[in-house]
């Protein structure tokens, strides 16, 4: 992917337990980090404990470590613990959780903020348009950060998530099932560029 334009390898994370699936952990981000130098590794981590996997995940090579809201009840702790190991914090919201849970506090102790356009923890899904108000929303109050979409982008409706206010856009299925996945990402950089 990165030989194809990719910026960053958004890896995601599932424990089993914060959603139905098992992927990987700490094990094959070293791997990756051992085998693709000076890649920028942005952790989405499905996980029920987030502050557990954060010393781990920094000895592997995690860059950006980006927990669920839904996932703690202590958010700024998790962040100030993320930051403490020396990668970025990212906070992300699922569809049916409103971005005003994002405090002012919150957001500006993040480093990054994800919005989730479908349900975490499976690929594949159709994209959820009905959630780019909340990117819309956490664009107007936190103007200088970085928003993520992920769930269901592609070459397709990129242009709308980045309108909304989007200027990071994760896409699976729509990169590794296109035929030529460099024209995908080209055409997806072109949309973000188009608006930041």
């Amino acid at each position: 992917m990165l030989g194809d334009g990719a910026d960053w390898l958004h890896m995601d994370v599932m424990d089993g337990h914060f959603v139905p699936n098992i992927t990987m952990g700490p094990p094959i981000l070293s791997c990756v980090r051992d085998n693709v130098p000076n890649i920028f590794m942005d952790c989405h981590m499905m996980v029920a404990d987030p502050a557990k996997w954060v010393p781990d995940v920094a000895k592997a090579g995690g860059k950006l470590y980006t927990f669920h809201y839904e996932a703690t009840d202590k958010p700024m702790d998790v962040i100030k613990l993320i930051h403490e190991h020396g990668m970025l914090a990212g906070l992300a919201i699922s569809p049916d959780t409103p971005s005003d849970v994002v405090t002012d506090e919150l957001g500006n102790a993040a480093d990054h903020l994800l919005v989730m356009t479908v349900r975490p923890g499976f690929g594949g899904q159709k994209f959820m348009a009905e959630c780019l108000p909340k990117v819309t929303e956490l664009r107007a109050r936190f103007p200088d950060k970085n928003i993520q979409v992920d769930g269901g982008v592609g070459a397709g409706n990129a242009c709308q998530c980045a309108k909304a206010g989007s200027n990071v856009l994760v896409a699976g299925s729509a990169v590794f099932g296109a035929k030529e996945p460099q024209v995908t990402i080209k055409e997806m950089r072109t949309a973000v560029n188009a608006e930041f």
